[in-house]
């Protein structure tokens, strides 16, 4: 059986793929570091969303606390 020499235009699409398949790898890579940005600003804001959380309740302790002084306060100079 002879062997069959590639042609010139297999050659081309050979040469074709095989640019397509590094551009598309070049693709991935930026995607991916696209992707690993987006989730590292997500983790930051988690974080902060959490540390609010954890002081909130003790500031509107504290502001509820203050506004029925201030009530208090505000009664005792009326009834004088």
């Amino acid at each position: 059986m002879d062997r069959i020499e590639p042609t010139l235009s297999d050659e081309k699409i050979r040469a074709e793929i095989a640019k397509l398949a590094a551009e598309t790898a070049r693709l991935d890579v930026e995607r991916s570091e696209q992707v690993k940005a987006e989730i590292a600003k997500l983790v930051a804001e988690t974080a902060k969303i959490n540390a609010e959380a954890r002081w909130y309740p003790f500031v509107a302790t504290a502001g509820l606390f203050a506004a029925a002084l201030a009530f208090l306060k505000l009664m005792d100079v009326v009834m004088r």
